[in-house]
């Protein structure tokens, strides 16, 4: 079949048929795919096609084989993850940009939408008014685009561009081991190595101590590493923990040193008026980041970074005049949305070409406003708090780190079994077997916590009550 037949098919018809299957996977009534890994393994791994089958039993195969053994993790009972399902609108959305806009490229709607949404998110969550924003494919590159931007601004300020001329000395970025590891990953990709991270001491609760941090750089003053950035959490990946940013950000800028909040996770939590104060110094902010693909239930892939100065990150990320793009556009005014290239995102991180983000949060934010997000980060969050307060009521349960935002450690205990943390591995592992409420782990201050991350815009009470209910009758059988 050629690709021109290939191409044809009825719209309507073909994405109501698609639609269907994708309906009947939101139901969670298949079994899990590993279950059946034979059967769909030997109907997919078929040889090359000489010719094509045609858009119809493509559509077959995808219904059949594909989606009923795709992932858990939309799951609502699904809480490993602080990446979850995509909502309706979220993936309608990223439909309409992938047919309608396939590239950053030109002036059309769904690049004003670029600007706009990202506009709505500074001011929902509070930044400061001066900064400015740019997607990427997640929380990994949006923190390597900010900590681009302060290596940029540590090295201009004594006369060297890092981005044309490399780095020249060695470098210091503090943060804390709660911190995600895309940091030190971004100091290695940036060439200041991850060996420039440098952690600072903790309280209980995994967040930084200022009065650590500021010995620490007092201790640094003598030596001839460059001061690029101190990193604070907005909810770290462990526990939801939020720095003290207020006293952070001081020290930094008593100091001069680009002050970057990593708020992936955490940065909506700014919604519920229980947690907000903790969000007191987000102004002093240099960068921030936030991943609509978590809290705001976006398709995974759409992370965005915030700084003061977006000439900032031109200067760090241009890829410089391509010769291939030289008399593409026109100077004079403008009669074709090709005649302009439209905002050089190009040139502020590391992609050329890019999906339509901005559309996707666009409809996100549209359809359920600030206060349908404040709503659902408010209801996760007592999610969180519930699950601790019968935690500490069940003689069985122990909460191990009290929750900040959506997340809550806590474990099974029996004090006559000789090894909890071996105990609820166990717990741990037989639920996600189950496939009924499916938390994730986490080693915390080096006792092994069951960890429900509650994100999902899907997930109700009713799973916080069906994972309590799991991880009691679990225990009391592994214990028996």
């Amino acid at each position: 079949m050629n690709s021109e037949r290939a191409e044809c098919g009825n719209l309507p018809l073909l994405l109501a048929r698609l639609s269907h299957d994708l309906e009947q996977y939101q139901r969670f009534e298949f079994p899990d795919a590993l279950n059946q890994i034979d059967q769909w393994r030997s109907a997919l791994s078929i040889a090359l096609p000489e010719e094509g089958v045609g858009i119809d039993q493509v559509l077959v195969e995808l219904g059949r084989d594909v989606i009923p053994n795709g992932s858990q993790i939309p799951n609502p009972g699904c809480t490993s993850f602080i990446t979850t399902g995509a909502t309706t609108i979220g993936a309608l959305a990223t439909l309409a940009g992938s047919v309608a806009s396939p590239q950053r490229i030109g002036v059309h709607a769904f690049n004003l939408l670029e600007e706009i949404s990202l506009q709505w998110l500074m001011e929902m969550f509070e930044l400061p008014p001066s900064m400015q924003g740019i997607y990427s494919s997640g929380g990994s590159v949006a923190n390597l685009i900010a900590l681009g931007a302060a290596r940029q601004a540590a090295f201009e300020r004594i006369g060297i561009d890092p981005a044309r001329e490399g780095v020249n000395r060695p470098c210091r970025i503090y943060t804390t081991e709660a911190s995600h590891h895309t940091i030190l990953r971004a100091a290695a990709v940036l060439g200041m190595g991850r060996a420039s991270v440098f952690n600072i001491a903790t309280d209980a609760s995994g967040c930084m101590l200022p009065e650590a941090l500021q010995a620490q750089i007092k201790r640094d003053a003598g030596l001839e590493h460059l001061p690029v950035a101190i990193v604070a959490n907005a909810g770290t990946t462990s526990c939801g923990a939020i720095d003290p940013l207020q006293a952070l950000g001081r020290i930094a800028h008593a100091h001069g040193i680009w002050f970057h909040v990593d708020g992936a996770y955490g940065l909506p939590g700014i919604l519920d008026p229980e947690v907000k104060p903790k969000y007191e110094g987000l102004q002093l902010a240099d960068s921030v980041t936030v991943d609509p693909h978590k809290w705001l239930g976006a398709p995974v892939g759409i992370g965005a970074t915030f700084v003061r100065d977006r000439a900032l990150l031109h200067r760090a990320f241009t890829q410089e005049i391509s010769d291939y793009l030289e008399g593409a556009f026109c100077d004079e005014q403008a009669k074709h949305s090709l005649d302009q290239p439209g905002y050089d995102y190009n040139d502020l991180g590391v992609e050329l070409s890019a999906p339509s983000r901005g559309a996707v949060v666009w409809a996100l934010i549209r359809e359920i406003g600030k206060q349908g997000m404040a709503e659902r980060v408010c209801r996760h969050n007592a999610m969180a708090r519930s699950l601790a307060q019968r935690a500490h009521a069940h003689p069985n349960l122990e909460v191990v780190q009290e929750p900040t935002l959506s997340i809550c450690c806590f474990r099974y205990v029996d004090n006559k079994h000789p090894d909890l943390n071996a105990l609820n591995q166990r717990i741990h592992r037989q639920m996600v077997h189950n496939g009924r409420a499916m938390p994730s782990t986490a080693m915390v201050n080096g006792v092994l916590a069951i960890r429900p991350c509650f994100v999902g815009a899907r997930t109700t009470w009713k799973h916080v009550d069906e994972l309590i209910e799991e991880v009691v009758s679990i225990g009391q059988r592994f214990s028996a």
